[in-house]
């Protein structure tokens, strides 16, 4: 294996550019499909009880039997909670508390529920707390169901570390392999000319 030099740097150099935008391509890619999947995946409890309260309080029954007799610190729990609202939003019965409060999101997100069906946003009632939320409307007015999303923010952490030492990585080893393959690029026959200019 001859000595690298100048030309050969040049080609490793050529070699490795696109190589490693492919690479940052990829992990950037495998990263937002994860962080896509863990976000979405975070609403699907909360889709299911909205749409079952909503449908039972269709069907008559009361707002607080669709409720659980668990109380859920919104602050600190992973539980799910459901809140009932009547049409002018205010709270018929809820599972969920909020420094002793009931949880109550912003009137848009109740009336866009109202007039768009489902409505699901994540919301921030106070610093450090964030909520994973499905709003549904029944004849009434609307359901809200919400989890916190401090487990699904901690995985998309442990996603974003994964993906950024995966990328890390694979430029070294690129940056490896241009490298060699540089060197054992065959050297041009002597006095042959480059076909610059």
């Amino acid at each position: 294996m001859r000595r690298i030099d100048s030309p050969d740097l040049r080609r490793a150099l050529a070699l490795f550019i696109p190589a490693a935008i492919v690479a940052t391509l990829c992990c950037g890619l495998a990263y937002a499909l994860v962080q896509f999947e863990l976000r979405a995946g975070a609403n699907d409890p909360q889709q299911a009880m909205a749409e079952d309260a909503a449908a039972a309080l269709d069907g008559g029954t009361s707002p607080k039997d669709v409720v659980s007799s668990d109380p859920v610190d919104v602050s600190a729990s992973l539980s799910p909670f459901l809140v009932v609202f009547d049409a002018n939003g205010d709270v018929l019965a809820t599972d969920g508390s909020l420094d002793g409060h009931d949880p109550v999101p912003p009137k848009g997100v109740l009336d866009s529920a109202r007039e768009h069906g489902p409505d699901a946003v994540t919301w921030q009632p106070e610093p450090g707390v964030r909520v994973a939320t499905v709003t549904v409307p029944w004849s009434g007015g609307s359901v809200l169901a919400g989890r916190s999303l401090r487990l699904v923010e901690h995985r998309e952490d442990q996603a974003r570390w994964m993906t950024g030492a995966a990328w890390a990585i694979s430029l070294v080893v690129l940056a490896i392999a241009c490298l060699v393959a540089a060197r054992l690029w065959p050297s041009p026959p002597a006095g042959a000319k480059s076909g610059r200019p």
